[in-house]
């Protein structure tokens, strides 16, 4: 897409180049139109200024130009005197009419259009200063096209016309560069009103109020078109809000239907609804936390992560696995935002650990100001596939049969709260899932934007 700046440059320069161009032959039709039969007189005059050469010997001779050569060919009737002091050299004298002055002229200098003897005709007398000496030019019966005209106009006044063009020109640039900058401000302020939309705000659109009346069809399209994905996504919200309500009955219903199975059928039937019931909460999650608003309370952060630890304690047991809880900094650790959300992050990180740190034998929470790490001894994941937990429905281990929308979760969880989820591993060495809240300033990594999601 072109610049707006250079299209605007663009187009006032050939538009001023078409105007200069047209005033310019205007100018030239009114000097040809009001100086009448004086101009033809003065081009003929001015060709054979160019064409008289003064030799040294003192003699006056006319050299062959082509500007000469067409005057001729063109006026059949042409005849001319020129003299300089007592040197004559004559043409045509058989179409010369009677003059009311004598040849040699030597009157006062000027280009001048004079009637004939027997008033039948005009002649014109040009006097030009070549050097220290004087030519004295008596024409008549000259012929000369507009074009000519036209050329000898411009050859008499390019000082003029260079300077107006140069004039015109600069005026023509202060007015693009002017004009730019006004309409990059008109730009500027109504992105400045694109830039103030709330993002969370329900039907966000454009203020129209300060925008200029050429934008505003412009801004109209995109605020029907933010209405019309608004639109779109609360209607995925209700959803997938109401399919999640609607599968936790039924769930719950089934878990109490399998209780009286006899074993292992029932293990494993519970095993499964329980990771039904995960991703069914997790949907939940994901519905109430997307693109909303939430309110920030302070909360313990070690308490927090105790009774989440607490929770998983029968998992890890049967699992085989060692829960177990490191503190930095002795005391309590105060994060602002919503304590459900961040137990049910904290027990995504824990949870996911439990299933798919194979190998593992110990989980362990380690918390620092501001900050709650989840990591295992387990064998770890490759890079690529760490890249990939914050997208829904990946497991990090294509053998799982259950889908994953454990650390999408978590990264939405996360983004509300204006701090990071931060996931490394590397193939034998374990995983460590690391939940950095804003308080944790001091120790934010270089590249940090609220939200985001790193895997090493």
């Amino acid at each position: 897409m072109k610049s707006i700046t250079r299209t605007l440059t663009l187009s006032l320069g050939a538009a001023a180049t078409a105007i200069f161009l047209l005033a310019l032959l205007l100018v030239v039709w009114l000097d040809i139109a009001y100086d009448g039969p004086k101009v033809p007189c003065e081009v003929a005059a001015t060709v054979l200024s160019r064409a008289t050469v003064l030799d040294p010997g003192r003699e006056l001779s006319m050299r062959p130009t082509g500007s000469l050569r067409q005057l001729q060919s063109g006026s059949p009737e042409l005849w001319y005197v020129i003299s300089s002091g007592s040197l004559i050299l004559e043409h045509g004298r058989q179409h010369r009419p009677p003059l009311p002055i004598a040849v040699p002229y030597t009157g006062p200098v000027g280009l001048s259009v004079l009637d004939t003897a027997d008033k039948k005709s005009s002649f014109c007398l040009d006097i030009v200063r070549r050097g220290g000496v004087e030519l004295t030019l008596i024409v008549g019966g000259a012929q000369v096209t507009v074009r000519e005209m036209a050329k000898a106009f411009l050859l008499r006044n390019i000082p003029v016309i260079l300077t107006l063009a140069f004039a015109f020109a600069a005026t023509v640039a202060a007015g693009a560069l002017f004009s730019a900058l006004i309409v990059a401000r008109s730009i500027d302020r109504v992105t400045k009103l694109a830039l103030t939309i709330d993002p969370t705000a329900p039907q966000a659109a454009i203020s129209l109020d300060n925008a200029p009346v050429e934008l505003k069809p412009l801004l109209n399209a995109l605020n029907r078109a933010f209405l019309e994905i608004d639109g779109y996504i609360q209607k995925q919200r209700r959803f997938l809000g109401n399919a999640a309500h609607q599968l936790r009955t039924p769930l719950t219903l089934m878990r109490a239907k399998i209780e009286d199975l006899p074993e292992p059928a029932r293990a494993a039937l519970v095993r499964d609804i329980r990771r039904l019931a995960a991703l069914v909460s997790a949907m939940l999650d994901l519905a109430r936390l997307q693109g909303q608003p939430i309110e920030k309370r302070p909360i313990d952060l070690v308490a927090l992560t105790e009774d989440v630890l607490a929770d998983f304690g029968p998992s890890a047991l049967d699992a085989g696995i060692e829960l177990s809880l490191e503190q930095q900094e002795h005391g309590a650790i105060v994060v602002r935002g919503v304590e459900a959300a961040i137990r049910s992050a904290l027990a995504n990180l824990i949870g996911n650990a439990l299933i798919h740190a194979h190998g593992a034998k110990r989980i362990v929470a380690d918390l620092g100001q501001g900050s709650v790490s989840i990591s295992d001894d387990g064998l770890g994941i490759s890079e690529s596939a760490a890249r990939k937990f914050a997208e829904p429905f990946q497991t990090g281990s294509p053998a799982m049969e259950s889908a994953g929308l454990g650390l999408s979760i978590v990264h939405e969880i996360m983004a509300a709260h204006g701090g990071m989820l931060i996931v490394t591993s590397a193939p034998e060495t374990g995983t460590k899932a690391c939940l950095r809240f804003s308080e944790a300033s001091s120790s934010v990594p270089s590249g940090y934007q609220p939200g985001n999601v790193k895997a090493t």
